[in-house]
Formats: C-alpha cells, sequence, structure tokens
C-alpha cells in the first residue's frame, strides 16, 4: 500500500506552486531516484517545513528506503554523534564541514565508503527519541506501523479529498508527521507553510488556501488563548486537534465551545513516537461529557493498565502504567548501526511509561508519568500534577514548568512577578500541606521549548 493517495495535493506556499496526480508522481520519482544513487545505509535528512524536504521523505517510503528525520535545529555535537554511531548513507540538507568519512555533494554530506549496514526490510522511519541535547536513540516504525496509524486517524477524524491540512508542526516531531501521512494517503491537500500558528504568514494562508484543520501541543492553544482567537474569522477552519501532552481541561472547554459556536469540531488525542505516533481520540461529540480523559483507543489498538505486580488489567479506576497494544507499535530502539537490522522486537506491545486507567467505557485518563516524579522533604510529588495546580490555582500563571531539585521542585512560571511567585508557592504549600520553602517558584520570561513545541525541561534543569 502506498502513503501518497491518487488525489493527494502539496500547496508549497513559499515558491506558490501546488503539486498533485502526475506532476506531484513525478517529483516523488525524482527524489527516489537521487536516493537510489546514494550508499548502502538508512539516510538521514534534516527535516524543514519546506517542500524539499517534504518530497525527501515521500521517495523514501514509497521506494523503500529507511529515513531518519532530524531536527535542522539539532546541536552540532549531537547529531555528530548520531552520524558516529550510525553512519548514514548521507546527511541530506546538512551545513558545514563533512565530517571524517563523508565528503561534501552539494547540500549534502555523502559517506565516501560503499560499505554499510543494510537495514532491516520492513524498517521505514526513524525518529531521535529525545530534543536538542542528550545522547538520543531513534525508534524504530516500519512502514506498516506508519500506514496503519496513519489509516486509523484518518477514519476517526473523516479525512476526505476536501480537508485541507497545514503544517502546524516540524515534519521530524511524529505529531507533524502524522498529520502530513494521514491527510495524503486519504487524498487531501497539505498546506506547507513554515511559520507556524503564531506567525502571520500562517493565518494568511488558513484564508489564502482554505484550510480545514489546525493541530497543536498544549503550548500552541495557550499561545492562541492569550491571542483571543476566534474561528469566526476563519469560516474554512472547523476542526482543531490536540496532542502532544494534557491540555488542561478548562482550555479544552473552551475551545470544544468555540468550535461548536461555529458548527466546528474539537479532538484531543493522545500517542507516543513508540506508537507512530496516535494511539487515542476523543470523539469530538463526546468532548465536553469525557473532559480530562485521552479518549479511547484508535481502531485496531486497546489499553490494559499493569499494576505494581506485573498484573494487567481493565478494571475502572485502577491506575497503573499504560500498557498499549496495536498494530502501529514500534520495532524497537536502535543504539548504532548494528540496531538498524533488527527486526520487530515489540511484537505490537507498548509500555508506554505513563501511568492512568481505563473507565468502563474504555476510554483512557492520563494521571502522570512514571519518570516525572520529584521529592519535596522526602515526600514523592508529581511534577506534573504540581504543574497543573499551579495553573488552577487562579494566581495568574498559564504557562508553569516543574523541575525536582534535590529535596525541593523548581517551577519556572512564564511571564510571573515575584508576588504571583509566592502566591503561586504559598497555594502549593496548602494543597500539599508541606512547608512552602519546598516549592521555589521562579519568573522566567519564556519558558523554553523544543521544536515540538513541548517544554524543553533538560534546559531548565540546566538553570537550576
Amino acid at each position: 500500500m502506498t502513503l501518497l493517495g491518487a488525489g493527494a495535493r502539496l500547496v508549497d506556499v513559499a515558491g506558490g506552486r501546488t503539486l498533485a496526480g502526475a506532476e506531484l508522481a513525478a517529483e516523488v520519482g525524482r527524489s527516489m531516484e537521487a536516493l537510489s544513487a546514494l550508499p548502502t545505509g538508512v539516510v538521514f535528512a534534516r527535516m524543514s517545513v519546506d517542500l524539499p524536504s517534504v518530497l525527501t521523505y515521500l521517495g523514501a517510503f514509497e521506494s523503500g528506503r529507511a529515513i531518519a528525520l532530524i531536527d535542522p535545529a539539532l546541536d552540532a555535537d549531537v547529531l555528530a554523534g548520531l552520524v558516529s554511531r550510525f553512519r548514514p548513507a548521507a546527511v541530506l540538507s546538512a551545513s558545514g564541514d563533512a565530517p571524517e568519512g563523508y565528503f561534501v555533494r552539494g547540500d549534502d554530506w555523502v559517506r565516501s565508503s560503499a560499505d554499510g549496514v543494510v537495514p532491516h526490510p520492513d524498517l521505514a522511519v526513524l525518529l531521535p527519541t529525545s530534543g536538542s541535547t542528550g545522547n538520543p536513540k531513534l525508534v524504530r516504525l516500519s512502514r506498516h506501523a506508519i500506514l496503519a496509524n496513519a489509516e486509523a486517524i484518518a477514519q476517526v477524524l473523516d479525512i476526505d479529498a476536501d480537508e485541507v491540512a497545514p503544517t502546524c508542526l516540524p515534519l521530524h516531531y511524529s505529531y507533524g508527521l502524522s498529520v502530513l501521512n494521514s491527510h495524503l494517503v486519504r487524498d487531501a491537500t497539505v498546506v506547507i507553510e513554515p511559520s507556524g500558528v503564531l506567525g502571520r504568514g500562517f493565518w494568511d494562508a488558513v484564508n489564502t488556501y482554505g484550510v480545514t484543520s489546525l493541530s497543536g501541543v498544549p503550548y500552541h492553544y495557550e499561545m492562541l488563548r492569550r491571542l483571543k482567537f476566534d474561528p469566526a474569522k476563519y469560516p474554512t477552519l472547523r476542526t482543531l486537534t490536540q496532542a502532544g501532552g494534557k491540555l488542561r481541561d478548562e482550555l479544552i472547554a473552551e475551545f470544544n465551545d468555540k468550535m461548536l459556536a461555529v458548527g466546528g469540531r474539537m479532538y484531543v488525542m493522545y500517542g507516543q513516537t513508540e506508537a507512530s505516533p496516535r494511539m487515542t481520540t476523543v470523539p469530538a461529540e463526546r468532548l465536553a461529557e469525557k473532559l480530562g480523559s485521552a479518549g479511547p483507543a484508535l481502531p485496531g489498538g486497546k489499553f490494559a493498565v499493569r499494576r505494581d505486580n506485573g498484573s494487567e488489567t481493565t478494571h475502572p479506576k485502577i491506575v497503573g502504567e499504560v500498557v498499549y497494544r496495536g498494530p502501529n507499535v514500534m520495532m524497537g530502539y536502535a543504539d548504532d548501526e548494528s540496531g538498524l537490522a533488527k527486526g520487530d522486537e515489540y511484537g505490537g506491545v507498548l509500555a508506554t511509561g505513563d501511568l492512568g486507567y481505563v473507565d468502563e467505557e474504555g476510554y483512557l485518563f492520563i494521571t502522570g508519568r512514571l519518570k516525572r516524579i520529584g521529592k519535596v522533604f522526602g515526600n514523592r510529588v508529581s511534577l506534573d500534577d504540581l504543574e497543573q495546580a499551579v495553573r488552577v490555582a487562579a494566581v495568574g500563571i498559564d504557562v508553569v514548568a516543574a523541575v525536582a531539585a534535590g529535596d525541593k521542585v523548581v517551577l519556572f512560571a512564564e511571564g510571573a512577578d515575584k508576588d504571583i511567585c509566592k502566591d503561586a508557592s504559598r497555594a502549593l504549600s496548602e494543597r500539599l500541606h508541606l512547608h512552602v520553602s519546598g516549592f521555589d517558584v521562579r519568573p522566567i520570561e519564556t519558558v523554553p521549548l523544543l521544536a515540538s513545541g513541548k517544554i524543553d525541561y533538560r534546559t531548565l534543569e540546566g538553570r537550576l
């Protein structure tokens, strides 16, 4: 099965060009030819939000060439480490001097040696596990997993040939890639516009090209609220989707009401890169009723929770680690080039690392993250819960990030002054019945974000 539907279209806003039908197929074919001329091995592609990057990805997928999608802003040292460990056939859209063992060809680094590890034939896409720093592994996603997830998402969102989706999110981010996949597989149109939902050019494109949907992570919705987003200004825009972390319930209700008022719909979803990436969608017609839920599993998937003793259950209200089973689960991780040749190591089962429970109707509720735990004077606290507690404390803080700091927790509050931070510390102290000194709420001009729009906790840890 192909990812590129016969009626799919790409609109390149920057180039003023639309590709469809035979012309789009020819461009993808040229990308396939260019990739086939490279040495053996996985291809690294630095994925900007532009037409060449999309065509490179489609050329790789359609030709069966394994491709790793790399953040173009990735730290140079991290990229060098990845190149050393995985010895890719080439690094496309590279910059600067080529590392040892590579030569420069146009904008690319090409490996000098023809010898390399042949990736497993099922392997299609690799995505790094972390953001701009660290020593990331690569998530190995099969062609079957990518296609299964694209079809399941298209089914629950009712995507058809009339849909027009913009590139709201980076294409190296699994959610952004998922939006692209789920629309192209259903003959829909993708508008390639690089400025994102907070850029003026994006909203011009929404009106010019009749965009029908918008996808965002929680930070985007916090910002849209500040900008007083009004869907009535955009007559064709009638669908909102949200994933990439838990959006606070009051914002879900607010945006859902906005969309209902104009005859639109909002979908809340949950996923992980390791699941290609989406696992749930709350049906739009039940969003208000199921506020706070991540929704039921996508078609073909199912959930259970794993208790401390290792047993699994679907009994309502029992909290444990969320375990997902479905055709979209990754093949596994790769630490170096030897891992590229491995087959499926997970068998369609993913222990998510998230805590949650499943209600009587099979709707999943996420309550926290196993590793997002801090200590305040020896008492274990959920960092995610602390962030939520600050947001609902009505002290004037909407964007906040909590990190563990020894025997206390530091919370960075965006745009807050010192008095507001003191109010937040007192509110946490009263809520958890722990001394106020255990909650160090600090003002910060802007909470740092990864390219995906998620909070960059590692950078914040470096500021302690």
